[in-house]
């Protein structure tokens, strides 16, 4: 899944609200951020008040300081040193011609006007970050993770090769492409354009929506779709019904043998299902990427229904694609390391499991490539199907597993000024622990890496599908206070 409103966008809409001529450093404007506990707008007004103070009362050009120079001398009379490198004629600012300053002006009656349509763009040409001048720490080039060991070694995930056996594989990657037909490319506002993400995804549940909790689904569909009205998820189909079961065994056998993080699920006590699993995919998000140029630009998941330190499994089925992951940096490490960025080659019918502490240290992405390798299924399409709209050649279906926790229940996710519900954010930067310490989240004093805990904020996304328009909201996240629960730490 991927969402605007991480810690990049909100310095992007700072920057957006700020005149041409102010340029600030990141590190005001994340102190501006922090100051004003989220809201853009007024982080954009303290530091347009900041450099209206400290700005300069003489304003001289380069043409006025270069003609001051060229046309001093120096204590003995001589032509200054820059005027013998530029030459002896003093500088004189040419006037424009009379051609370059006169405009055509048409007689005629004045039309009236209208407000130019914005046309949507691609989410990947918005988020492309410019080059920056001369970075402060060097570049790390991508590391490529060939093997699971190397992932096990390198990241907090796990790679597991031929997770299903190669018929239900198949199977399974028919069913997801005939379904990918009524898929849709998610659409939201970042800033002041309508953004689409380069590729068709959509939601399914593993339980039927029964009863009234109808109404509580369309909230967590609502909160998926960055706060558009969709329809209510699908059900499980049945093959990704068998694949799931073997997908909760792995996953819940690997969660066994890691460390786990104190406000990390603890598990249900009561073990409705006798099957003594503590991660149970109840949701899943389905991705189709079609060619080498669809993919998904960097983000970390919305934590807003699977709280702090989810586990995501993630079904790769068809062509091969390469999994970006890039370290976040905390402060106190900015300028003494580089960010570390990893590519991992996901095959058809592997699983890369996302552990705890993956969403808070690490973005992820799906870049575009120049090519791709055909993929050649092994077997042919069930006969019960139609016939495909998509080369299978061509595509990568991508499942994304997830346990929608119980104490995330939308009833109790808290509202914005607009009425709408909060999205999750993890302080992936240490912003939190930088500036008072705080425990509510919560990220112990002191520590970082891998062994940190993180703190949490909820923050109004209303302008996801509002042009942009948010009320600002933003809260630290206080589980005790909330009622979250139970944790690791609880056990």
């Amino acid at each position: 899944m991927d969402g605007p409103e991480d810690t990049d966008t909100l310095l992007a809409l700072i920057c957006s609200l700020l005149p041409d001529n102010i340029a600030p450093t990141q590190q005001s404007l994340l102190d501006a951020l922090l100051q004003t506990e989220g809201d853009v707008e007024k982080a954009a007004e303290i530091i347009s008040k900041q450099r209206s103070n400290s700005k300069r009362k003489r304003n001289v050009s380069l043409d006025g300081w270069l003609i001051r120079a060229a046309s001093s001398n120096d204590a003995n009379g001589q032509p200054s040193s820059l005027q013998s490198r530029l030459g002896t004629e003093p500088f004189s600012k040419k006037p424009r011609s009379a051609n370059a300053t006169t405009s055509t002006t048409k007689t005629g009656p004045s039309l009236p006007l209208s407000r130019p349509v914005k046309p949507v763009e691609n989410l990947l040409d918005v988020l492309r970050q410019p080059l920056s001048v001369v970075p402060s720490v060097p570049r790390l080039p991508p590391l490529t993770l060939s093997n699971p060991s190397l992932v096990a070694q390198h990241t907090p995930c796990t790679h597991h090769l031929g997770i299903l056996p190669p018929e239900l594989a198949c199977r399974l990657f028919y069913t997801m492409l005939h379904e990918a037909r009524d898929w849709s490319r998610n659409k939201w506002w970042l800033v002041d354009r309508l953004v689409e993400s380069p590729h068709r995804a959509s939601l399914y549940t593993r339980h039927p929506v029964e009863g009234n909790d109808e109404a509580a689904w369309q909230g967590i569909t609502r909160a998926w779709y960055n706060g558009r009205r969709g329809e209510v998820s699908k059900p499980f189909p049945s093959p990704m019904e068998e694949a799931c079961r073997i997908v909760e065994k792995t996953v819940n056998a690997e969660m066994c043998k890691r460390k786990r993080f104190p406000l990390e699920w603890g598990g249900d006590p009561d073990d409705p299902d006798g099957q003594g699993l503590t991660w149970r995919a109840n949701f899943a998000a389905a991705n189709c990427y079609e060619g080498a140029k669809e993919g998904v630009g960097f983000h970390s998941d919305r934590l807003t229904s699977i709280g702090p330190y989810p586990t995501i499994a993630s079904l790769s089925l068809g062509t091969r694609r390469v999994f970006r992951l890039r370290e976040v940096i905390a402060l106190d490490e900015v300028g003494k390391r580089a960010a570390q960025t990893f590519d991992i080659p996901l095959p058809h019918n592997s699983l890369c499991i996302m552990h705890a502490s993956t969403q808070e240290r690490f973005k992820h992405s799906i870049p575009p490539r120049s090519t791709i390798d055909r993929f050649h299924p092994p077997y042919p399409p069930p006969p019960e199907l139609p016939e495909l709209a998509s080369d299978p050649g061509n595509c990568r279906i991508n499942i994304t597993f997830q346990f929608f926790r119980p104490d995330f229940h939308p009833d109790t996710i808290p509202r914005c000024k607009c009425g709408e519900m909060t999205t999750l954010r993890p302080d992936m930067k240490g912003r939190q622990r930088e500036s008072e310490g705080s425990d509510k989240g919560s990220r112990s004093p002191g520590s970082s890496g891998e062994h940190a805990t993180t703190g949490y904020w909820w923050t109004c996304t209303a302008g996801d599908q509002n042009e942009g328009k948010g009320c600002g909201f933003w809260k630290v996240m206080d589980v005790k206070a909330e009622g979250r629960g139970p944790f690791v730490s609880d056990l």
